[in-house]
């Protein structure tokens, strides 16, 4: 022990890391023999997604956690570590005086991903919280990238993907995290309140720490020393995503999206990215759009005046009348042969126009041949080339109340 070492704590060595990371290593093989043991390896099939999520005290996991699952396309619902552990399995072990120690942890969660409801997709919320459990996860990982491999050839490969790693880290400092314990004990308080003077409701759970500023902090600090400290440190093996949830609701989905969005270059393999990079995203495209067209209702104004009125009173005197008869289906289709269409730039001021005004616009242009005479020579048919547009004007429909007879 050094001299400034506190009597009674362990010093985190280098011997202490590589103890850990062979505890791990012991803990992992037992329970992916057990796995393959109950399973068989063949059927060793884990989701294709999954999301680690992480939380400070009060940063809102319960109330987040089913948007990640929406903007991810996630159908099942998450796994909750805590949850897990009250199952009958750990119960058992609890009740013969056993500790849920990380190889219980590890074993229930392994055992609970090969359930084919998770399949595409799933939310695990509380792991990894420490060091061995790190460890088990990069052991995880490196295992379904072998199980891959011993299958690539076989018919089975497909089932083999290995699934992708999204870190989620929600974080609010110590401040707001014992803000919001204090608000939600206030909260849970005045709830069993009124259900045990009115009969009515389910009483919720009441927690020390919503009611002490000592273990509030205590539980930020075993946050800080221990999720905190997992996650942030499996972040340049996987995708990591640290979303600022000190916000209102709004700003927290806000920056949940932004963190979500798609990301080509980490997701695909190099081969794939490299063919398709040069196509925007459409984040990319609608980037600045309003401010686009602005400038360019603008440049028509100065450019293409009298283009541009042309226009206007043809959007106004025969566009309009139909797209109102339209109004119920939120759909007009408009067929036009006016000359004044064959200069494309009358074609881009259509469709500004009336995407200022809040319609959406697509335009499919053809050409039509009209036979116009026959050459007594050759007795070929000649053909008058007209070019001919198919506008769909689309907009929000008229909601009509309809009676029931």
């Amino acid at each position: 022990m050094n001299q400034n070492q506190k009597p009674g704590t362990i010093e985190y060595t280098k011997e202490t890391h590589d103890l850990e990371i062979k505890d791990a290593q012991l803990i992992f093989q037992q329970v992916w023999q057990d796995l393959i043991a109950k399973f068989k390896k063949e059927n060793l099939r884990f989701p294709r997604e999954i999301i680690w999520l992480g939380g400070a005290p009060g940063a809102g996991k319960g109330t987040n956690t089913p948007y990640i699952i929406e903007t991810r396309g996630i159908s099942a619902a998450p796994i909750v570590i805590s949850s897990l552990l009250n199952n009958p399995e750990a119960e058992k072990i609890k009740n013969a005086g056993g500790m849920v120690g990380d190889k219980e942890v590890v074993t229930l969660l392994l055992f609970e991903l090969l359930n084919p409801i998770y399949e595409s997709g799933v939310v695990v919320d509380g792991f990894p919280r420490t060091k061995v459990q790190v460890e088990c996860l990069k052991l995880f990982f490196e295992t379904m990238l072998k199980l891959r491999e011993e299958f690539e050839t076989l018919t089975l490969s497909k089932c083999f993907i290995p699934s992708r790693f999204h870190l989620v880290l929600l974080f609010i400092d110590e401040k707001k995290s014992v803000e919001r314990q204090f608000s939600r004990g206030c909260k849970v308080k005045e709830h069993n309140k009124k259900v045990q003077d009115s009969g009515v409701g389910t009483l919720l759970e009441e927690r020390s720490t919503d009611y002490s500023e000592g273990k509030a902090r205590k539980r930020y600090k075993v946050f800080k020393e221990t999720t905190y400290e997992a996650l942030k440190s499996l972040r340049e093996i996987y995708h990591y995503h640290f979303i600022d949830a000190s916000g209102s609701p709004e700003m927290v989905q806000e920056n949940i999206s932004r963190e979500f969005q798609y990301q080509s270059s980490l997701e695909l393999a190099p081969s794939i990215y490299d063919r398709i990079r040069n196509i925007p995203l459409a984040s990319q495209v609608i980037l600045h759009a309003r401010q686009n067209l602005i400038k360019r209702l603008e440049d028509y104004q100065n450019d293409y005046t009298e283009l541009f009125g042309v226009i206007i009173k043809l959007i106004e005197n025969e566009f309009i009348p139909i797209i109102k008869r339209h109004a119920i289906s939120g759909l007009a289709i408009i067929n036009t042969n006016n000359n004044v269409f064959n200069d494309k730039t009358a074609l881009d001021i259509l469709i500004d126009i009336l995407i200022e005004r809040g319609y959406q616009v697509a335009i499919d242009t053809t050409t039509v041949h009209i036979p116009e005479k026959i050459n007594p020579v050759t007795n070929s048919i000649q053909c008058l080339e007209l070019l001919s547009h198919r506008i769909e004007v689309k907009f929000t429909a008229c909601q009509i109340r309809r009676g029931i007879s």
